[in-house]
């Protein structure tokens, strides 16, 4: 498989020229890339600026073109940067909507001397109401990943403390409809093409693990951790599918089989080390996703690519049933429009 991306510079090849000498230029110098330039220019810049960041080197192919080629492999900290770039785009967007939930944030922590004088008595509680999903988005912000929506089945939890008067927020939890293809947990499961596609129905991924201040100073993590493994939580989801049908294929399935979870910055992580009912583990490392999508692009870059692909008559949804992931469709669109190798870019996200 290819993995150099070949970039057209024709029609930029001034502020190409400038990457090429100080290619921290790029990086940094967000104004360099004028939001009246025309998409076609535009993206190409916004995209090279954004696989800069991640450390990937380039090189002059010609006058006409550069070359962009990935680093073997993203250490922790490229990651967690890469990450802090999108994550502060979507704060700084909801910046108004934060300060206006901050008071419900506080009235939702508990003191830590209130914490180290008394016992933890753990409660799961379903987001329903508006406040409880305001109480949940709020904190979501406190994440070092960049907050998204989830599309298709999906279950936001509360873990509150009975054992502090208010039932404070230990920490949240969130379960989606599982990604369809990871290689290395359909070998572990034991599962063809076929066999997945009628049984993944009975899985979810939780693609929401932690806790919350001062929680998280006392393994609050991996509370919650445990808490996603329990028969409560097998009751809540029974609880909310008995009676629903999947979009697709009009199935029903109430039985929650197995949880997946990914670690945030490609290594094993220590909130769900050692974590046992009786002598078994509750979280078993079984591989690595392929490193296949997204998130090392920035929301500036994507939005772009958005309009250039629906201003070039893609028609791209963004329904549940439409497609197994709506921003790698528009990626490969955007890119299609451009000449560019959308497998390149979208092979070189990070694995988890």
């Amino acid at each position: 498989m290819t993995t150099t991306l070949t970039v057209p510079t024709a029609h930029s090849e001034n502020v190409f020229s400038r990457i090429l000498e100080e290619p921290s230029f790029a990086i940094h110098q967000t104004p360099l890339i004028q939001e009246d330039l025309p998409l076609e220019k535009r993206v190409p810049l916004l995209l090279v600026r954004d696989l800069l960041r991640l450390g990937w080197h380039m090189r002059s192919n010609s006058n006409k073109s550069l070359e962009l080629v990935p680093p073997t492999n993203y250490e922790k900290p490229v990651i967690k940067a890469a990450m802090a770039y999108s994550r502060n785009e979507i704060i700084e967007a909801n910046k108004s909507w934060i300060e206006k939930h901050l008071d419900l944030a506080r009235d939702n922590l508990a003191l830590g001397t209130d914490v180290l004088k008394s016992e933890i008595c753990p409660r799961i509680e379903v987001c329903e109401t508006e406040s409880q999903h305001n109480i949940f988005r709020i904190f979501r912000y406190f994440w070092s990943s960049p907050f998204s929506d989830y599309v298709g089945r999906r279950i936001r939890l509360l873990i509150r403390d009975d054992g502090i008067k208010e039932s404070p927020i230990i920490g949240i939890a969130a379960l989606g409809s599982s990604i369809i293809h990871i290689p290395d947990r359909d070998k572990w499961i034991g599962w063809d093409k076929k066999t997945r596609s009628n049984r993944i129905i009975y899985m979810m991924d939780a693609y929401v693990i932690g806790a919350m201040p001062p929680y998280n100073h006392l393994l609050g993590g991996k509370l919650v951790s445990y808490i996603l493994a329990s028969n409560e939580l097998r009751e809540i989801y029974k609880n909310k599918y008995a009676h629903a049908k999947t979009i697709i294929k009009n199935r029903e399935a109430s039985d929650l089989v197995l949880l997946m979870t990914t670690s945030l910055y490609g290594q094993n992580s220590s909130q769900y080390n050692r974590l046992k009912y009786g002598e078994t583990l509750l979280y078993e490392p079984i591989g690595a996703t392929s490193g296949y999508g997204s998130l090392h692009i920035s929301i500036e870059t994507f939005n772009a690519m958005l309009q250039l692909a629906e201003d070039n008559g893609c028609n791209i949804s963004n329904r549940f049933g439409d497609g197994p992931n709506w921003r790698m469709r528009v990626i490969r669109a955007a890119c299609d429009v451009l000449g560019l190798n959308s497998d390149v870019i979208l092979k070189h996200s990070f694995q988890r």
